[in-house]
């Protein structure tokens, strides 16, 4: 049984091996026993795949799990999420960069005009997703990773990655209800339905 509201969106950030994807499953336990697991993972070497592995193993058997990372519009066919009451989704910058390596750009010449319509296109594949949980009611937690606070890669694609997920973490903060930033494994509330912390305004 869904606890608390309904349809809200929970924006989990944090960096690498923080804790927010342990965070994440948590609050999905608290919520439903009916989940239903996003993974935005392409297993493309044998890291990758054990990676996978460990992550599968820590979540109930009972989830149900979808491999995709774009099209969320036909979600509404498929019975994982008809019958789902929380839809997780781990994660947007796995999924910027599955984005970015479908385009087949050579991010070291390619124009910015076409490095632009590409996140126009990640963009709206998110928001697409927020749109369908809204639209059949389902509580749905996104997690990211917090990539501007290292150093500043030294390759384009790098920085082209750096920056697009900066600027649509920031996105889907806004568009949030809630929004957690994890913190070597602590939990920080940002976002509370809509109520963000205020910034002192310059004198």
């Amino acid at each position: 049984m869904l606890n608390g509201e309904v349809m809200s969106v929970i924006f989990i950030v944090g960096g690498a091996r923080s804790g927010k994807s342990t965070f994440a499953e948590t609050k999905a336990k608290e919520y439903s026993e009916k989940v239903l697991y996003i993974a935005t993972a392409v297993i493309t070497d044998e890291a990758m795949a054990d990676r996978v592995k460990r992550h599968t193993a820590q979540r109930p058997g009972t989830w149900d799990t979808l491999e995709m990372y774009r099209n969320f519009e036909t979600l509404v066919d498929k019975a994982e999420f008809t019958k789902a009451e929380v839809v997780l989704l781990d994660c947007i910058t796995t999924l910027i960069g599955n984005f970015m390596v479908d385009s087949k750009l050579n991010f070291d010449t390619c124009s910015l005009e076409e490095v632009d319509k590409l996140e126009n296109m990640i963009t709206e594949e998110v928001f697409s997703l927020i749109r369908v949980c809204k639209a059949n009611n389902k509580k749905l937690i996104i997690v990211s990773n917090e990539t501007g606070m290292g150093l500043v890669p030294p390759y384009f694609m790098g920085n082209y990655f750096r920056d697009i997920s900066g600027r649509l973490n920031n996105k889907i903060g806004t568009a949030a209800d809630h929004m957690y930033l994890i913190f070597s494994g602590i939990p920080i509330k940002l976002k509370h339905k809509g109520e963000m912390i205020k910034w002192p305004q310059d004198s």
